[in-house]
């Protein structure tokens, strides 16, 4: 065990020096971090589809050096207690928005990536994550920024053009 950890520090110093040597800096945020940025906080969450209501509480806060937003929500689903978290970046090779979502209803990460539109204020992403029957299923996301307090997120599963559920986040004051 000690070894495997030595093992470990000499690497992580390895590349350390090796990005050093090379005169690469390390990535700093951008326009795109400054966006989710803004998302930073608590929020109420209020869901409904599926023939259900729900409610619980977001957690929104940048870390990692400011690159990714990470997220904790609480609440409950169809009775039951419901917990999930995400991290949502930017790709700046890519030029997309990347996120990775996990939670306690399933045993596979929903890995999205997708774009924001300023004019609409809207951040689209699309992937693939479980379905509700437990296998990979296609996955749309899209959150419209009312104002700076208040967004609006449906969740598209499979080919529908209806979302499956729709999310509205309110910011606790």
């Amino acid at each position: 065990m000690k070894s495997n950890r030595c093992l470990i520090a000499a690497v992580v110093v390895g590349l350390i020096v090796t990005a050093g040597s090379r005169g690469q800096e390390f990535p700093k945020p951008g326009p795109e971090h400054e966006m989710l940025k803004k998302m930073e906080g608590t929020w109420d969450a209020k869901m409904t589809g599926m023939g259900m209501e729900s409610k619980g509480t977001m957690v929104y806060k940048m870390e990692l050096g400011g690159l990714f937003l990470t997220s904790t929500f609480e609440g409950d689903f169809g009775g039951q207690k419901f917990t999930g978290k995400g991290f949502d970046g930017y790709d700046s090779m890519k030029k997309k928005f990347v996120g990775v979502w996990v939670d306690s209803m399933s045993f596979s990460p929903m890995m999205m990536e997708g774009t924001y539109d300023k004019d609409k204020k809207q951040l689209t992403m699309t992937g693939e994550g479980p379905g509700l029957d437990g296998k990979p299923t296609k996955h749309k996301m899209v959150t419209e920024f009312k104002d700076a307090d208040t967004m609006i997120m449906n969740m598209f599963m499979g080919d529908t053009k209806d979302p499956g559920f729709t999310i509205v986040f309110t910011r606790k004051k």
